[in-house]
């Protein structure tokens, strides 16, 4: 079925305009004033509202088995709370650990969300060993589409690679034209201050910030950046969450290393407090890098609006109470993270662009458009053009509400966003021409999302402002 959008503000990366939009075989065909659609089109009425390209968070865990239990949602629950949120494309992380198979790992991943996924997604895949079999692997897997690898400098034994192990990552990946993503702390360093804290009887929630403090962030940073400078590799940090390591990740920069910086919501809109509460309430905030001190988000919200932090993702990783409470005697036991699909776009339009420092370009920047570049998406995703896939959100900037978990479509059972109020929401949103969502349900076909094909791309994702805006 055709769709037509009448009368909204289109507002991308780099414009911003009255128009309308019409789009049918799944791809945006016209845009512009007065159009017309056949009898038999969909139309959605955008007076009054802004219209955005789909979001696209670049970190999610769905399927995760980890700390020995599995995170919450299926594809399905997430999906649709992130198409409720406004996002329409979610990069997966396929986490495999060093003890299995990677390829059979990438099948596992393909399979949990193959004709369950509402929405679009993709995967990073992530390499927890490289041992003789993995650049034959890794090869095939890029032929499939995917075009970004992911390695943790954490989780030592499980997850973790070693130096060595990074350098031919990152080598192979140059060759295969695939970026780098890396969770960059210090395996070593945390390991022994984990053990050096629980023998001092310091085993509440409270604890894992100091066990992963913000120097070992800003080291594995460094590191990732030194490796990325004498390979010629590209790399993406994760969850960067304190000045020393945006410090870190900058000086790269500066140096014409091609690193890119992804912060999240949580590191935002949170900080330790949240994990030093007492109870569960303490459990419920338990991440990794962890929840820091407040003074960091001053320091993330402007290098976000400056554009040095590229994009804002969530590390989404829902772990009920009960599953939060494995960790009640030993804080190393904590299953790590939170819900955040369905809120981020929410929060970063509130407190970003209604009350923070960013302008709209840059919101749409951070939350779609540049990640659509950096990992090979654009200009398919991301922006509001001709040829563009149909990935939509009409967006009532005068909507109001309070986050809650009685509300929310994850799978869990809290939400560490409790009681946040939120000025803006999604009313309707389309992925390729399908609503999924109107005035703010899902009322959409489930299974639709569909693996994206990918190219290791990143030409020009800092080029996503431009100095020729329409408005």
């Amino acid at each position: 079925m055709a769709l037509l959008i009448k009368n909204g503000e289109v507002v991308t990366a780099d414009s911003r305009y009255h128009a309308d939009i019409y789009a049918e075989n799944e791809t945006i065909t016209r845009i512009g004033t007065n159009l017309e659609a056949p009898p038999d089109a969909e139309v959605i009425d955008a007076t009054g509202k802004l219209v955005f390209p789909g979001f696209i968070d670049p970190h999610v865990h769905i399927y995760l088995p980890f700390m020995a239990t599995f995170a919450k949602d299926t594809h399905e629950t997430a999906s649709i709370a992130a198409l409720i949120g406004g996002t329409t494309t979610y990069i997966e992380m396929c986490c495999p650990n060093r003890n299995e198979d990677a390829l059979e790992g990438y099948h596992l991943w393909k399979s949990k969300a193959e004709g369950h996924s509402a929405c679009d997604y993709s995967f990073h895949m992530s390499v927890t060993k490289y041992g003789e079999e993995t650049e034959s692997q890794l090869r095939e897997i890029v032929r499939d589409g995917i075009a970004s690898f992911k390695i943790f400098l954490a989780y030592q034994n499980f997850f973790g690679v070693e130096d060595r192990e990074m350098y031919q990552t990152l080598t192979l990946a140059k060759k295969l034209g695939a970026i780098v993503t890396a969770h960059c702390e210090n395996a070593e360093l945390v390991g022994r201050l984990q053990q050096r804290l629980l023998a001092d009887g310091k085993t509440g929630p409270q604890w894992h910030e100091p066990s992963r403090p913000e120097s070992v962030e800003a080291e594995g940073t460094g590191r990732f950046a030194t490796f990325l400078e004498n390979t010629g590799a590209a790399g993406y940090v994760v969850h960067l969450s304190c000045e020393p390591a945006l410090k870190a990740a900058m000086a790269a920069k500066s140096r014409g290393v091609r690193i890119f910086i992804e912060s999240v919501i949580p590191h935002f809109m949170l900080d330790k407090t949240y994990a030093e509460r007492k109870g569960v309430e303490g459990l419920k905030h338990i991440m990794s890098p962890p929840l820091r001190d407040k003074r960091n988000q001053k320091v993330l919200w402007t290098a976000l609006a400056q554009g040095f932090i590229d994009t804002v993702g969530t590390d989404h990783c829902p772990f009920d109470t009960e599953q939060k409470l494995l960790g009640q005697d030993a804080f190393t036991n904590i299953p790590n993270g939170i819900p955040a699909i369905e809120d981020r776009v929410n929060l970063l339009y509130t407190y970003g662009v209604n009350r923070g420092p960013l302008d709209l370009y840059r919101f749409v920047d951070a939350a779609s458009t540049r990640a659509a570049k950096i990992f090979g998406l654009f200009p398919r995703k991301g922006t509001i053009a001709v040829g563009s896939d149909a990935d939509l959100v009409v967006y009532d900037p005068s909507a109001k509400g309070i986050i809650s978990a009685s509300s929310q479509h994850v799978n869990n059972d809290y939400n560490g966003f409790e009681g946040m109020m939120i000025e803006g929401r999604p009313t309707e949103v389309t992925v390729r021409g399908k609503v999924q969502v109107r005035n703010g349900e899902f009322i959409g076909e489930r299974g639709r999302g569909k693996l994206l094909k990918r190219e290791g791309s990143y030409h020009d994702a800092t080029q996503s402002q431009t100095n020729h805006r329409r408005t």
